[in-house]
C-alpha cells in the first residue's frame, strides 16, 4: 500500500524472517552469536498516536436578503410628476427618486410663512407697549402663544410639503417600478424597492443536537448553488433565543461580503459546516485490526507487541480516532501487523530506516537518491 523505502525495506525483513521460520531444522532462529531456542525480534514499522478532534461536517441551506431592504411607498396621496430613477440604479441615501404634485403644498408654507410674519410683528409691538401700561401681561402672553402656534403651523406645511418628495432612506440598489408621470398614488402604491446588498445577510437552520457549537463571530462557508460564484466567507452574526418546537431547529444568521456585487437578495446558499468535537487518540487506519472480540491495534512495551481493544470513533484524512486505554505518543505498529503475536519480540525499524513514521507516507512519495 506504501512505496516508501522503508515499507520496501521492511517487506524484505519479513520475507527472510517467513523463510527461516519456515526452515525444516527443526531449531529456533537464533540471534547474532545467540543459541538455539533464541527468536530475533520480528521488525516492523510504528507511527506515534496522537490526539486529534472529531469533526461533523454537515450542509445547510440558506436564504439570503440585503442587510437593509425596504419598499419604497408613499406617505400620502398624489399625482406623480418625476420620477428619477431606473430599475437597477445605484443611488445614494437622500437622492430624489419619485415627486409628487405639491403646488397646493407650497402655497400653504407660504401661507404658513406669513401667518409666522403676523404673529412675531404682533408680539414685537406688544413688547414694545407694556411698559407704557397700554398692554396686559396677559395680551403679551398670548401674543407670544400665537407666534408659537404661527410657528408649529409652518413646520406641519413644511412636512407635508417634504412628504411630496420621495428620498433614498440609504444608499443602495432600486428595483422595478410600474410608476409613470401622472399616475395618481395612495400610501397602498409600492413605488419602488432599495436594496443594499454591499452586504448580505444569510438565515439558516440547523438541528437543537449542535445548538452551542457555533456562536457570534465564527466564520462559515458559502457557496452557491450555481458554478458561475465562487465561495465566500460568512460571518455568524445573530443566534436566536429559542427551539423551533415542531421542527426541532434554531435559526442562525450569517453576514456574507458582497462588495463586488455579484450576489443578489434572495439567492439561496449552500452552507458547508465543519464542527470540532470531542478529542480522541488517532491512529494509521492500516494499524487497525479485527478479531472475535471487535477492533484493535498492535502497540510495543518493553520491547514486546502488546494487543490493545479500541472503540473506531471517525475515519479522517489522517487517521482513525478511537476510544482506547493508550497515551499520547505510544507506538502504534503499522507494517508487520499480520505476523506479529502479543508478547512476541520486536524491534521498531523507523529509526534504522532514517522515517519517523511509514504509515502517513504519500504513496506517491518521490525519494531522492534511491536505485531504480
Amino acid at each position: 500500500m506504501f512505496c516508501s523505502r522503508a515499507s520496501r525495506a521492511l517487506l524484505g525483513v519479513l520475507a527472510v524472517s517467513v523463510t527461516v521460520a519456515c526452515s525444516d531444522s527443526g531449531e529456533e532462529p537464533g540471534g547474532s552469536g545467540g543459541g538455539p531456542g533464541e527468536r530475533k525480534p520480528q521488525p516492523v514499522l510504528t507511527a506515534a498516536a496522537e490526539y486529534a478532534y472529531e469533526t461533523t461536517s454537515l450542509e445547510a441551506v440558506g436564504t439570503s436578503r440585503a442587510l437593509k431592504s425596504v419598499t419604497i411607498e408613499s406617505a400620502v396621496s398624489g399625482e406623480v410628476v418625476e420620477v428619477n430613477f431606473s430599475a437597477g440604479d445605484k443611488v445614494e441615501q437622500g437622492q430624489v427618486l419619485l415627486r409628487l404634485d405639491d403646488r397646493d403644498e407650497r402655497l400653504a408654507v407660504q401661507a404658513a410663512e406669513l401667518e409666522l410674519a403676523d404673529a412675531e410683528r404682533q408680539l414685537d409691538r406688544y413688547q414694545r407697549s407694556v411698559q407704557s401700561g397700554g398692554v396686559t401681561q396677559s395680551d403679551l402672553d398670548d401674543a407670544r402663544s400665537a407666534v408659537e402656534r404661527a410657528r408649529i403651523a409652518l413646520e406641519r406645511a413644511r412636512v407635508d410639503l417634504n412628504y411630496h418628495t420621495i428620498r433614498a432612506p440609504f444608499s443602495g440598489y432600486v428595483g422595478l417600478t410600474d410608476l409613470d408621470p401622472g399616475a395618481w398614488i395612495d400610501p397602498d402604491t409600492a413605488i419602488t424597492t432599495l436594496d443594499d446588498r454591499s452586504t448580505l445577510l444569510v438565515r439558516f437552520e440547523l438541528p437543537e443536537l449542535l445548538l452551542g457549537k457555533l456562536q457570534r463571530g465564527e466564520d462559515i462557508e458559502v457557496t452557491t448553488w450555481s458554478n458561475r460564484f465562487a465561495q465566500a466567507t460568512g460571518t455568524i452574526v445573530d443566534v436566536s433565543s429559542r427551539v423551533d418546537e415542531v421542527r426541532r431547529t434554531f435559526t442562525l444568521r450569517a453576514h456574507v461580503d458582497n462588495a463586488n456585487d455579484v450576489l443578489l437578495p434572495g439567492m439561496s446558499f449552500r452552507i458547508n459546516l465543519s464542527l470540532q468535537g470531542n478529542r480522541y487518540l488517532s491512529v494509521p487506519e492500516v494499524s487497525v485490526q479485527w478479531g472475535g472480540e471487535g477492533a484493535y491495534v498492535w502497540t510495543i512495551e518493553d520491547g514486546k507487541a502488546q494487543r490493545v481493544a479500541v472503540n473506531l470513533i471517525e475515519r479522517n484524512q489522517r487517521g482513525v480516532l478511537v476510544e482506547t486505554d493508550l497515551q499520547e505518543g505510544a507506538p502504534i505498529i503499522t507494517e508487520g501487523v499480520h505476523i506479529v503475536r502479543s508478547g512476541m519480540d520486536v524491534r521498531p525499524l523507523n529509526a534504522e530506516l532514517g522515517e519517523n513514521d511509514g504509515a502517513y507516507r504519500d504513496s506517491g512519495e518521490s525519494e531522492e537518491g534511491e536505485e531504480s
